[in-house]
């Protein structure tokens, strides 16, 4: 990869070659690609970008830590939609919000985005089995872009994560260990088996390439928006790594000129598991919580890329968020009602973070602010029920009808 220096230490700044196994440091600390960007200006630039047919994360791979002639993975990743959406910035008192759905990748979450990075490093590295760690999306994403690159996986979850995402995993043929313990018991338990049996690691706290893959948010994000630089943008957070690649990504389209300032990142936690949150509210180190929250993929109480996702939300100077539970179901039907964006819990908590920063006044009329919805709602089906309560049952009756219109207040309208 000519385009690609080597891996770079955040906590010590010792470098490492560039091979497809690349890990972390000796250290402990977490790496971060540094690539050639003089060497990306010279062959990158907007019009070539603007003429290339590929409608996926692989448009952008001068970027991207790949060898010049890889074969893109199979699945299309990438290259979701990113709406306007002026009613409900009305409402909530925003200049412009925009709203990007990566619910709409192929597994319905933002994590396909690593998954299929992955999956390209793993062939890179003549691997045949990956495996990983993970709250439900990064499970999901990785069984199914393996299954589709004919890799074999090996996924830990822990017990809590819900059905719909394991039923997701054993559908793509994963050999599923289900962890009775937390999401930390979970990671370590897949980190002693991926020693012992030499899988090629998909864990983003591990694995440098990974946060590369979640990048492409940012790159398409500025894209649709013909490089004009939002004011915010806001997304859910549990073990740093996607605000860590967001930022990342923004500061590569800075660095080669593409966009001309930065963008503040909002980093929204559930108030019920906010450790990243609390270390910069508090301007101490993190410390670890309890995981107490609905919104099962941000549930993680010790998280792994910590370092990267502080520096993020420092360098950036971002907004925190903590937002209830009851908060983070109001925004989902918020979303669904005035957008028709189906998140699930963790996906719509940065929307939730808006609508509470909204209402302080933290944010508003002068802003334009971009809220990354990171997984689809047909993944936790239950408590979408709960908080939407049942639907009107009753016979084939027209006046049973009517008698439950009228009991529920329900003025019918006509054409």
């Amino acid at each position: 990869m000519k385009h690609v220096k080597y891996g770079k230490c955040v906590r010590c700044g010792k470098t490492y070659a560039a091979v497809p196994d690349l890990t972390t440091c000796e250290c402990g600390g977490i790496l971060d690609i540094i690539y050639d960007y003089e060497s990306i200006k010279a062959r990158l630039t907007k019009e070539v970008l603007a003429n290339r047919a590929e409608r996926s994360m692989w448009r952008y791979r001068e970027l991207l830590p790949i060898e010049e002639g890889a074969v893109p993975t199979p699945l299309r990743v990438g290259w979701s939609p990113l709406y306007e959406e002026p009613r409900l910035a009305q409402q909530l008192g925003l200049g412009r919000l925009f709203v990007k759905d990566d619910g709409q990748n192929p597994t319905a979450s933002l994590k396909d985005r690593a998954s299929a990075m992955a999956v390209a490093k793993a062939r890179e590295a003549g691997a045949r089995v990956i495996a990983c760690s993970s709250t439900g999306n990064a499970a999901s994403s990785l069984a199914g872009n393996a299954a589709a690159a004919g890799l074999s996986t090996y996924i830990f979850v822990p017990s809590r994560a819900p059905k719909g995402k394991v039923a997701q995993l054993m559908t793509f043929g994963a050999t599923v260990i289900s962890v009775q313990g937390s999401y930390e018991e979970t990671f370590e338990l897949s980190k002693q088996a991926i020693d012992k049996w030499g899988w090629y690691n998909r864990n983003a706290a591990i694995n440098p390439y990974l946060s590369e893959g979640k990048k492409t948010v940012a790159l398409e994000i500025m894209e649709q928006l013909n490089w004009e630089v939002p004011d915010y943008i806001a997304i859910s957070v549990g073990d740093g790594c996607t605000i860590a690649g967001l930022w990342k990504g923004l500061k590569d389209l800075h660095t080669i000129g593409f966009i001309d300032r930065l963008p503040r990142l909002i980093s929204a936690q559930a108030a019920g598991c906010c450790p990243l949150n609390r270390a910069i509210e508090s301007g101490m180190p993190w410390e670890p919580m309890e995981e107490n929250t609905l919104a099962d993929s941000i549930a993680v109480g010790v998280p792994r890329n910590a370092e990267k996702a502080l520096m993020a939300i420092r360098e950036s100077g971002g907004l925190t968020v903590n937002v209830t539970d009851e908060e983070i179901m109001a925004a989902q039907q918020l979303l669904g009602r005035t957008c028709g964006v189906f998140g699930e819990p963790a996906g719509v908590t940065g929307t939730a973070g808006v609508k509470k920063l909204c209402e302080a006044g933290k944010i508003g009329r002068d802003d334009t602010v971009v809220s990354v919805v990171t997984g689809n709602g047909l993944k936790d089906v239950a408590n979408a029920i709960a908080a939407c309560g049942d639907p009107i049952t009753i016979p084939s009756d027209m006046n049973r009808l009517l008698a439950a219109f009228a009991e529920k207040g329900i003025q019918a309208e006509g054409v």
